[in-house]
C-alpha cells in the first residue's frame, strides 16, 4: 500500500518560516517526480513546486525566491522549506508522487496569520 504522509504544517506569523516534510512508503521515490501543491479555501488546487528524479526543480512564480523543494531518496522523502511566508500562503499543502502511477498525500494545514 502506497502512502504519502505530510507533516510540518501549523500556524506561523507573516514573515516566518516552516519546513514541510513528505514521507513516502510503498514506493521508491527515486523514480518519481515529487511535488508540492496547495489548496486554499474556495480555490482550486495549484502547483507550488516540483522536483524531478534527476533533481531539477520548478516553482510557481508566487513562491520563487521564498520556497525551496528538496528530496532525499535514501529517506524516501521530499521537503518544502518555506520562508518569508505571507497570509496568502495559507492553504492545505499536499505532496504528490508521479511516475507510472499518481499518488497524493492527505495534506497538512499551513496558516499564516498574526
Amino acid at each position: 500500500q502506497v502512502r504519502l504522509v505530510e507533516s510540518g504544517g501549523g500556524l506561523v506569523q507573516p514573515g516566518g518560516s516552516l519546513r514541510l516534510s513528505c514521507a513516502a512508503s510503498g514506493i521508491s521515490t527515486r523514480y518519481y517526480t515529487m511535488g508540492w501543491y496547495r489548496q486554499a479555501p474556495g480555490k482550486q488546487r495549484e502547483l507550488v513546486a516540483t522536483i524531478l528524479s534527476g533533481g531539477n526543480t520548478d516553482y510557481a512564480e508566487f513562491v520563487k525566491g521564498r520556497f525551496t523543494i528538496t528530496r532525499d531518496n535514501a529517506e524516501n522523502a521530499v521537503y518544502l522549506q518555506m520562508n518569508s511566508l505571507k497570509p496568502e500562503d495559507t492553504a492545505v499543502y499536499y505532496c504528490r508522487a508521479v511516475w507510472a502511477s499518481d499518488y497524493w498525500g492527505q495534506g497538512t494545514q499551513v496558516t499564516v496569520s498574526s
